[in-house]
């Protein structure tokens, strides 16, 4: 095993648990259980690109060195999800020997939420049966879709969605190894633009690299074909004005010019609203009025015209009524 608690990728170049941003509680107390190789169940529950994954197979490549992809069994949720693959593939592979000195297996299963309720009842079973020679790491976004008998098998680690310091922390890192230009406001808008999911940020990045290697917000709005701050609070003002028409002409030459969706669209006026100079009782209404038009069109309404009828909600607010 390698030394510091270093584990070793395809190449072979170490890694550090630390070098996982953003769940130093979580890192600090599954990297002692790895270490003393006294391992529960585990379940990670949290949102998107917050890390989930990275550390199932941080422990994994720790725990086996280069020998971990014969200990190693991951299900995702490409995969079939039934009772059959939890009963055939899951049970064959759990029942059986780890090779090496770790007494135990691992199985990671990616999104567990996703599986039906009678995978999980025979699932129950295995993880108790099997549990000397197999670890069983849980991922899911919502822990309360896992039925009870399941959380009480397992230690359970609740993920954040990441701060913009650690988001800042990773690109940074990426910057300097793939030899690109990110400055502070350009960070600001990608923290902005992925809302604390890393994977999202990193993806970002990637795709404005290949168009330029100095990363600027103007280009992460533009790839990112969403609405930009500035277009919306014109539309706003000239709503909160009472310039239903101009509003009205400014927002529909946005959502053509860019291609952005309604939902889109709701999201940015949202964030918008709380930089508006206006009353926060006021404020308040229209964030209702916000979410009450996103219902709208979750379930079919013809977007624009819920769009228009947002803007007119503005008018009204704006000539105080």
């Amino acid at each position: 095993m390698a030394n510091g608690g270093e584990i070793w990728t395809e190449k072979y170049r170490p890694i550090n648990f630390s070098e996982l941003v953003g769940q130093d509680n979580i890192v600090k107390r599954v990297e002692s259980l790895t270490n003393s190789l006294n391992i529960p169940h585990l379940l990670f529950a949290g949102p998107a690109g917050t890390g989930k994954s990275t550390l199932a197979l941080i422990i994994v490549k720790h725990l086996y060195e280069k020998n971990w992809s014969e200990n190693y069994l991951e299900l995702n949720a490409s995969d079939e999800r039934g009772i059959n693959i939890v009963r055939e593939k899951v049970k064959t592979f759990a029942r059986t020997k780890s090779l090496g000195q770790v007494p135990f297996k691992v199985i990671f299963l990616d999104e567990a939420d996703a599986l039906t309720p009678e995978a999980q009842q025979a699932l129950r079973r295995i993880m108790e049966n099997y549990s000397s020679t197999c670890r069983f790491i849980l991922s899911c976004n919502y822990s309360s879709k896992i039925i009870d008998p399941i959380q009480s098998r397992c230690a359970i680690f609740r993920f954040k969605l990441l701060e913009k310091k650690d988001i800042e922390k990773r690109l940074k890192v990426i910057a300097e190894g793939e030899k690109l230009t990110i400055n502070e406001e350009t960070i600001e808008t990608l923290y902005e633009a992925s809302e604390g999911d890393c994977r999202k940020a990193i993806n970002i990045v990637q795709a404005t690299a290949s168009v330029s290697p100095s990363i600027t917000s103007d280009l992460v709005l533009t790839l990112m074909s969403n609405a930009k701050p500035k277009d919306i609070k014109v539309v706003l003002d000239y709503a909160l004005s009472g310039d239903f028409v101009t509003a009205r002409e400014k927002l529909l030459d946005i959502m053509l010019k860019e291609s952005i969706s309604g939902q889109e669209v709701i999201k940015a006026i949202q964030k918008e609203i709380w930089n508006l100079q206006v009353e926060p009782d006021l404020k308040m209404k229209l964030i209702e009025k916000t979410g009450e038009t996103e219902f709208r069109i979750i379930e079919g309404s013809d977007t624009f015209i819920q769009l228009q009828s947002l803007l007119a909600s503005f008018v009204l607010a704006g000539l105080g009524k």
